[in-house]
């Protein structure tokens, strides 16, 4: 006979008497968020995984969210070393460097400077020598922001294949996997073209399990995937491609050599970040629990997901019982049904958290944020948001119907509604995605 009995339900708590206000839990979940923002930013990150100078010419390049940060951060540290090159970041995240030039460009949607800023990186590692080493600076975003489309495609074709690939459902990793066969840049192509010359790359994940061929579309890490797994990613998600890109697809491989002497580092990733925010979380007296940080997936089915485990925490203690903070990283997707109405406004943030919202239902002891480490959830000008007990009856209250917001992918606005929506501005870095979920 079991004589086990389940768990009774948690008792209702007064959250004023253990000191807990509203204001209190939003305050701690934003320096929780802060926290691991500020452990990537490159000044604190970078100088620590430098190579000695060269005998010969260093060269700096580099793509994505963080590159205007790294590379500030490299003359910062380097002071007395000759240094050229240039590198691209998005528009709006650029800094102020002496010797490495800042190009800007477009994201998510590569533009004509994305092909400039190829053009520019390819010219300055041309004709170097074995004494000569290359600093690649490589963070989230690059793909879109470094590009040189391969003979017999335009960058309309590469712009058109974009929109599809951003809105099939597709992984970031298959994004890339297709990205980097329709390149002459990603996929290694950047290391080659500077052999004989070493390449040490530095590099900021942001992506679920930190694959550095998927980080950036890996301009300078050899690529063992081929265009037929490409092809087999279009047709999956059955994508409306330019016929010029299928053609390029079925021509036979480019052969790029790597250098054996050339090095990968990661100096910051999504993991090291949670550690930071798990230390913070300690420091305002909470447990911790770090559930991974390659969360990936339906944003709307993660936020479901994820407000079971927060509720299974607060009711019943499992897996861990109230004053805790469940954290996790990585990267969900947003489907967009080309049939359907246009979208909203949102991003995979602001839907995770609406589709939380509406399966705790008001639970008066679970709080949430969730943001882009780089400041940007998708395109609009937030970072995120926060979800607290009393969001759904306060935007009802506003005139939002939650679900329907849902269903139109118009959870920016909702939170724009409510004030709920966290603005950093950009952050000159890219760990990927942060949530924070505070079970009291």
């Amino acid at each position: 006979m079991n004589d086990q009995h389940p768990p009774s339900p948690a008792p209702v708590r007064d959250l004023t008497t253990t000191g807990w206000t509203d204001g209190r839990a939003r305050a701690v979940l934003r320096r929780i968020l802060d926290a691991a923002i500020h452990s990537a930013m490159p000044d604190r990150v970078l100088a620590r995984y430098l190579p000695p100078p060269p005998k010969g010419k260093c060269v700096v390049v580099g793509a994505g969210k963080a590159a205007a940060s790294m590379a500030a951060a490299l003359e910062q540290a380097w002071p007395d070393v000759a240094l050229s090159g240039c590198v691209v970041t998005r528009d709006g995240h650029g800094t102020g460097t002496r010797r490495i030039r800042v190009m800007e460009a477009s994201h998510p949607m590569p533009d004509s400077r994305s092909v400039d800023a190829g053009r520019a990186m390819l010219a300055a590692v041309a004709g170097l020598g074995p004494d000569d080493l290359v600093i690649a600076l490589i963070s989230g975003g690059g793909s879109a922001l470094l590009e040189c489309p391969r003979a017999g495609l335009t960058l309309g074709d590469i712009r058109t294949l974009n929109h599809a690939l951003l809105h099939s459902g597709a992984s970031i990793r298959e994004m890339n996997v297709v990205r980097r066969h329709l390149s002459a840049i990603k996929g290694g192509g950047l290391a080659a073209a500077a052999a004989p010359a070493r390449v040490v790359t530095l590099a900021i994940s942001d992506v679920p399990g930190d694959d550095p061929l998927t980080i950036a579309s890996g301009p300078t890490v050899a690529d063992p995937t081929t265009a037929a797994e490409a092809l087999s990613i279009l047709h999956h998600y059955d994508m409306t491609v330019p016929d010029a890109v299928e053609t390029v697809l079925m021509q036979p491989p480019t052969d790029r050599m790597l250098s054996p002497r050339n090095r990968y580092t990661l100096v910051s990733t999504p993991l090291m970040a949670l550690q930071a925010a798990a230390a913070t979380a300690r420091d305002c007296g909470l447990t911790p629990l770090v559930l991974g940080d390659a969360l990936e997936g339906e944003s709307r089915d993660a936020g479901t997901f994820m407000a079971g485990i927060a509720l299974s925490a607060r009711l019943h203690g499992l897996p861990m019982g109230a004053s805790a903070v469940l954290l996790s990283g990585g990267e969900t997707t947003v489907t967009i049904n080309p049939a359907g109405p246009p979208p909203g406004r949102g991003g995979r943030n602001t839907e995770f958290l609406l589709s939380m919202a509406l399966t705790v239902q008001g639970n008066e002891g679970i709080w949430a944020i969730a943001a882009d480490s780089d400041g940007i959830d998708g395109t609009e000008d937030a970072a995120g948001a926060i979800i607290t007990p009393t969001t759904l009856t306060r935007a009802r209250a506003l005139g939002c119907d939650p679900r329907a917001c849902l269903r139109a992918h118009d959870s920016y606005s909702l939170f724009r509604t409510t004030g709920d929506l966290v603005m950093t501005g950009p952050t000159l870095t890219n760990v990927n995605d942060i949530r924070a979920v505070l079970v009291l």
